[in-house]
């Protein structure tokens, strides 16, 4: 990895509040997600993102979502199984225009019923927005 590409990668996870040595765990990947911005987060983390089938409790969720994947409550719900008090889930979802666009109302309103809150976005990807949501105890 160069230079550029070592800052572009500690970037990304920075701006997802992630850093070396923290565990990730990605659900919701498919053959459509941004497999640059995947690479670049490992890269800022120091190692793979761990599976849907890893049992690690975790620092963070990265949650690729479209629209027809089905009940956006029960997949946040699910999300939380392995993540630790203070960790943070960023729900990917194709930006407006894009296939399986989900539109920021069905965020808004599934995050309460889940335990859980947005607080800001972040630009990451040219094709999917990042929306960060925590538990609402935090």
């Amino acid at each position: 990895m160069s230079e550029a590409e070592a800052a572009t990668a500690v970037d990304v996870a920075g701006k997802l509040g992630f850093k070396d040595g923290d565990l990730v765990q990605e659900l919701g990947y498919d053959d459509d997600v941004d497999f640059d911005l995947r690479d670049q987060l490992e890269g800022g983390l120091g190692g793979e993102l761990l599976t849907e089938d890893d049992q690690e409790v975790v620092d963070g969720v990265i949650l690729w979502w479209r629209s027809g994947d089905g009940d956006l409550v029960d997949a946040l719900v699910d999300s939380l199984i392995s993540l630790d008090a203070g960790g943070v889930i960023w729900l990917l979802t194709p930006k407006s225009g894009r296939p399986g666009y989900v539109a920021p109302a069905d965020i808004q309103e599934s995050a309460p019923t889940a335990g859980l809150h947005s607080t800001s976005s972040a630009g990451v990807s040219s094709e999917w927005a990042a929306t960060r949501l925590v538990s609402r105890k935090q």
